[in-house]
């Protein structure tokens, strides 16, 4: 038998996350069966969608939903052999007995000198979200200008790099200074802090005074209203995330973007990388090919130890984080 620690969502949250919303459990698993493996968290990821998901995926007394990197420590199914990682969708847990179904096999290319957390990372949801928003969504041509915000994040710093990649003007806003600093190193044409500006409004046209050709939303809320009147005409708008909602326990409420988009002739689309799932092999092969050439840096912001799931989870909430946030176990 094999005690797998868990944590369960107690309360449903209100407002910001608190502790006492979580709980720290321990139970008995039996050994895998015929088809099944028995897996040992690696890296666990922790992600600005299990806010809202939450409400709407999870009840209480659930396991908190998320991914991890995950070691085959016995095996029943010969498609993972023992000594393998996988990633998979077995939430905020040590050790999961499961049949191999929704497991992803880490590429079996996967260079030695990466480790294995970027395929929660750059090379993994975060990057793939980041590739087909540009791609699919905003089709971002060559010469165009581009502005992310959370553009220190796991998203958002994938974002900028590959709009640079596509030989793009990319302005990028975070949350301290230092994070601007990382933008920068990364290449980012302009970068500012949003809390220090004077004027969002201001700092977007300075930044870029003939507007934007696209805006990969991360955010929402009272940037995206200053953001939306910055687009030039017919400009596109990818909507990510919504970070600055996820914990309001009232909605938010206008100004309101329809004028605007009619006027300018705007167009503006919310999107999930699991649509393009049947490109995940090609997509994944892109990115990692672009970390290998040194045109992608994947900044990792790393927490030791399982029992700090909650705090790493709330910390990203915060922005305490530079690029991905990750549970090493």
């Amino acid at each position: 038998m094999v005690q797998a620690k868990t944590w369960i969502l107690t309360k449903h949250f209100d407002g910001f996350p608190k502790d006492s919303d979580f709980e720290l459990k321990v139970e008995e698993l039996s050994a895998p069966k015929d088809g099944e493996v028995l897996l040992e968290a690696v890296f666990l990821s922790v992600d600005p969608y299990m806010r809202p998901f939450s409400r709407v995926r999870m009840n209480e007394g659930d396991v908190m939903i998320g991914t991890q990197v995950a070691k085959v420590i016995q095996s029943s199914n010969p498609a993972f052999p023992v000594g393998s990682h996988v990633v998979g969708r077995c939430g905020w847990r040590t050790h999961t007995v499961c049949d191999g179904t929704d497991l992803i096999p880490v590429m079996p290319d996967w260079p030695q000198d990466v480790s294995l957390s970027l395929a929660l990372g750059g090379i993994g949801m975060p990057g793939l979200t980041a590739l087909y928003g540009i791609e699919e969504v905003l089709g971002l041509q060559k010469g165009e200008t581009l502005l992310v915000n959370a553009a220190a994040g796991a998203v958002g710093s994938v974002v900028g790099q590959i709009a640079k990649i596509k030989g793009c003007k990319v302005v990028g806003s975070a949350g301290s200074d230092a994070k601007v600093a990382f933008l920068k190193e990364l290449g980012f044409d302009e970068a500012f802090n949003y809390k220090t500006v004077g004027s969002l409004e201001e700092a977007l046209k300075k930044a870029s005074p003939e507007g934007y050709d696209c805006f990969f939303e991360n955010v929402g809320g009272p940037f995206s209203s200053v953001a939306i009147q910055q687009m030039k005409n017919f400009g596109r708008i990818a909507v990510c995330g919504a970070i600055s909602t996820y914990n309001d326990t009232t909605p938010q409420t206008g100004p309101y973007p329809h004028l605007t988009m009619i006027f300018k002739q705007l167009k503006m689309e919310g999107f999930m990388q699991s649509r393009w799932e049947h490109k995940h092999p090609e997509s994944l092969k892109r990115l990692i090919g672009w970390l290998k050439e040194g045109k992608l840096q994947c900044r990792e912001h790393i927490t030791k130890g399982f029992e700090k799931m909650p705090a790493a989870f709330m910390g990203i909430l915060q922005g305490e984080n530079v690029g991905k946030a990750i549970v090493a176990v």
